[in-house]
């Protein structure tokens, strides 16, 4: 599939990479349905928009990126394949994201829609 064929979720609480992200993706051709900081945000804007990827933060200050993957993953069942999105070094998280329904881990600095869409292949 390419970027274009992809409709993502970007569940993070910096305003500044949501925004950069946005653009970078839609950019590329990817439809961003939605930016948001919250695990509770992140499941209303699914059930509403029908993301095909969910890019989740490691760390989303007061939630735990894992914990939000968890909890989309059992309440959108069958859902989205979802990403790990972080600043951190991916050996930092290896065991984490493996452990976890997360199809993959992209640092923040390496985030295309090509990347996307090669995790998801």
């Amino acid at each position: 599939m390419s970027p274009a064929d992809h409709r993502c979720l970007i569940v993070d609480d910096s305003p500044t990479f949501c925004a950069a992200a946005r653009r970078l993706l839609e950019g590329a051709g990817m439809v961003v349905v939605g930016t948001v900081p919250t695990l509770e945000a992140a499941l209303a804007t699914a059930l509403t928009t029908a993301p095909s990827v969910i890019l989740v933060d490691v760390d989303l200050g007061g939630e735990s990126g894992f914990d939000v993957v968890e909890s989309l993953a059992a309440a959108l069942r069958p859902g989205p394949p979802m990403v790990m999105v972080s600043t951190h070094d991916p050996d930092d998280f290896a065991d984490l994201v493996e452990a976890s329904p997360a199809v993959g881990f992209l640092q923040k600095f390496e985030l295309s829609a090509e990347r996307v869409a090669e995790l998801l292949s």
